[in-house]
């Protein structure tokens, strides 16, 4: 039924209704609310007009004027006022309208509690069993009695209690107002809206949506004009959009491929030294007899494996660090200089035929924020690299820029350098120039990766060539704040 009803009613009805509910829904509200503090406010002052006369009585009272007396003696605040005293055990000890007291207990009585409780009370309509009539109660706590006064809720208090009449009419004309205001506007409102499901309509089937007559340059047409360019640019972008998500996608499919492909070189890397250790104690297990010479070499290359394995699996760990968390690696001040030190003073520990001249050319002091051990990472590998395969003497580290953004570094031998279909793939991981030779040296394939991802958590960038004069050249940067 209300599907049948919305489809019977166009938007600029179903619009107007809807604002109508609204509007005198919150005037309803409104009226109530300011009905009921108008009440409040009312019953107020008619209770502090009763507790004015209640407080003179009670200082009476205590000077020793009887009720009755001071009744007759002083003008009461209202008609046919109700006096009534009642001891704090509850008894009734004295009413100006009853010839005989009541025997009942007061204690339950609201406007008695209220009194008790906080000194005074009142409550605005209670029905009287001792009259059967209703009155409009105020009590007050004295030094050992409380009074209480009444005024009967006849048809003027409840004309003093009403709401003000002319407020009501005032707040139903304006109510009206909005409505013929309302009916306007809905009524302009409502063709844009449809001739916008309109454009909408030719929007979702493709048709082009260029070219439209504008609406009327008001409020509500430039509404209209700015919704109408919104979906012509969406319009215009959707295929833009489409070549993201492609992209995005083969960016998620190529991140796969480079995890799996890390996994296949992983296992086959690990292979190597794991079969090469496995032979070398199978072989001294079984032949429990060889000469001391022979054990001493296997257990030496099963040494050297174990090695190689430590370091290679350290690597992993170091490159699955950097891909899966980078952005929860810790970092602080660094002072370069004091890396490229260290990395001389490991570089003079080496075996001779591995250890070559550390040529430092940093005339000022560095300091940039980042990961100490990563940091360190990218000069050890590097030394590390060329020591291992340059076949060179020298290494040069020196600093060609240092800005407040930035410092670039430039790190070198003279070695023999590598060929040129090389260079685009030395930063690859397990990628080796000479793989015999690579493994024969212990290399594991991953520092320069590591080297190039550490230069990237530091917000920099490296690139590689051959020197003019024989070796390799490698030119980072590193960003003081990363």
């Amino acid at each position: 039924m209300a599907t049948a009803l919305k489809s019977r009613l166009s938007y600029h009805r179903r619009l107007f209704l809807l604002l109508l509910v609204f509007s005198w829904t919150l005037v309803a509200c409104f009226v109530a609310f300011q009905y009921g503090r108008e009440k409040h406010f009312k019953a107020e002052r008619l209770n502090a007009r009763l507790q004015l006369f209640n407080l003179k009585m009670l200082d009476a009272l205590h000077e020793g004027v009887d009720p009755a007396t001071f009744i007759v003696t002083h003008d009461e605040p209202f008609e046919e006022l109700r006096v009534t005293l009642i001891d704090r055990s509850g008894a009734v000890l004295f009413d100006n309208t009853l010839d005989t007291l009541p025997a009942a207990n007061h204690l339950d009585r609201p406007e008695v509690i209220e009194a008790l409780a906080h000194g005074s009370g009142y409550i605005i309509r209670r029905h009287s069993a001792s009259t059967d009539r209703n009155y409009f109660y105020s009590a007050m706590l004295g030094d050992d009695l409380i009074l209480r006064t009444a005024v009967p809720y006849s048809v003027p208090l409840s004309e003093v209690l009403a709401a003000d009449r002319e407020f009501l009419w005032f707040m139903l004309g304006i109510t009206l107002l909005m409505s013929i205001a309302g009916h306007f506007a809905t009524r302009r409102l409502g063709h844009n809206i449809s001739r916008l499901n309109d454009f909408a309509q030719r929007a979702e089937r493709g048709e082009c949506i260029t070219g439209l007559k504008p609406f009327p340059h008001d409020e509500l047409g430039e509404i209209s004009n700015h919704i109408i360019q919104f979906y012509a640019r969406l319009q215009q972008t959707t295929a833009d959009r489409d070549r993201e998500h492609a992209l995005a996608l083969h960016e998620e499919q190529e991140k796969i491929r480079i995890k799996k492909q890390l996994t296949n070189n992983i296992n086959h890397e690990l292979k190597t030294p794991v079969a090469a250790i496995q032979g070398y104690l199978e072989t001294l297990l079984a032949n429990p007899s060889l000469d001391e010479k022979r054990r001493t070499d296997f257990l030496e290359k099963s040494a050297a494996q174990t090695e190689r394995l430590r370091r290679l699996l350290a690597d992993v760990a170091t490159i699955t660090r950097m891909d899966e968390a980078s952005q929860l690696i810790q970092k602080e001040p660094v002072v370069v200089n004091e890396l490229i030190d260290e990395v001389a003073e490991e570089m003079a520990l080496k075996p001779a035929e591995q250890r070559l001249r550390v040529n430092i050319d940093f005339p000022k002091r560095v300091e940039v924020e980042g990961n100490p051990a990563l940091l360190a990472s990218i000069f050890r590998n590097l030394a590390d690299n060329a020591a291992a395969y340059s076949g060179g003497r020298d290494i040069y580290i020196r600093l060609l820029d240092d800005t407040p953004e930035a410092c670039t570094i430039l790190f070198a031998d003279n070695g023999i350098g590598v060929g040129e279909e090389h260079l685009a793939h030395l930063f690859e991981r397990f990628y080796r120039v000479d793989k015999g030779r690579s493994r024969k040296l212990g290399g594991t394939g991953l520092g320069l990766s590591i080297v190039k991802n550490a230069v990237m958590i530091h917000g920099g960038t490296i690139s590689v060539r051959n020197r003019e004069r024989g070796g390799l050249e490698f030119c980072f940067t590193l960003k003081k704040k990363s």
